[in-house]
């Protein structure tokens, strides 16, 4: 797996927790930010990479700023990383 796939699945979990802690739905984040509900389920699910401007847009959905959903993604993407690293 190649690092920019990590890091999308790793961002579209830091996403979703985050959007599940606020007891939103992806409908409703939609709404929140002008983004499309099908674009934050593909965010979600690993298959898009949003660009900077979409990312702040979704992070101010969140209630965080681009760099703290970044740091979160970072650290699921550490911790899938060890944990890949432990079953070798």
């Amino acid at each position: 797996m190649s690092a920019a796939p990590a890091f999308q699945h790793a961002l579209g979990l830091a996403v979703k927790h985050r959007r599940e802690e606020l007891k939103l739905t992806q409908e409703q984040l939609a709404n929140d930010t002008d983004l499309h509900q099908r674009w934050i389920s593909n965010v979600e699910t690993g298959k898009r990479n949003p660009s900077y401007a979409s990312l702040r847009r979704l992070a101010a959905g969140l209630e965080l700023s681009a760099s703290e959903l970044i740091a979160r993604t970072e650290q699921i993407e550490a911790s899938q990383s060890n944990t890949v690293n432990a079953t070798r």
